[in-house]
């Protein structure tokens, strides 16, 4: 099966978005689709570091145990989902037009569920870039806000 791929241009430079992979707490703040929440026991962003965490949404835990496979920074992140279901998200970040291109290719380990989790994955990943450029674009307006520019 061919992974899922999604890509949004975020206007803002690959540092930046690059940034909001790498802090924890920015992290927590974004990951997942919409609704979602996150509790990070462990968040060990380097190349073979271990991530543990729970999503949580109207009342239901979701617990989730990954490791950052490989990071290149500022361009490269790949995120091999351990527990179930398993599969690996490789995300790149590349210069465009006014800001980063983040490329995002979701390759689940079994085609069966990934047929089967498709009507949930392709919307989810979607609604998880909705919240990463809302995430950046509120950290790069607050230098701004701070000096009375605009946003």
């Amino acid at each position: 099966m061919n992974p899922f791929e999604t890509s949004r241009e975020i206007p803002a430079p690959v540092d930046k978005v690059f940034a909001a992979f790498r802090s924890p707490e920015r992290l927590a703040r974004w990951w997942g689709p919409a609704g979602f929440t996150n509790t990070f026991s462990l968040c060990e962003f380097r190349t073979g570091g271990k991530w543990s965490y729970v999503m949580h949404k109207d009342g239901h835990n979701y617990r989730n145990e990954s490791e950052f496979e490989q990071i290149d920074e500022p361009g490269r992140i790949v995120i091999r989902h351990v527990s179930e279901p398993k599969y690996r998200l490789t995300i790149l970040l590349t210069p465009a037009g006014n800001g980063t291109l983040v490329s995002w290719s979701q390759e689940f380990k079994s085609e069966k569920i990934a047929g089967r989790l498709e009507r949930i994955v392709v919307p989810a990943n979607e609604e998880n870039l909705d919240r990463l450029t809302a995430e950046v674009l509120s950290r790069t307006a607050e230098p701004a806000r701070e000096k009375g520019g605009e946003e």
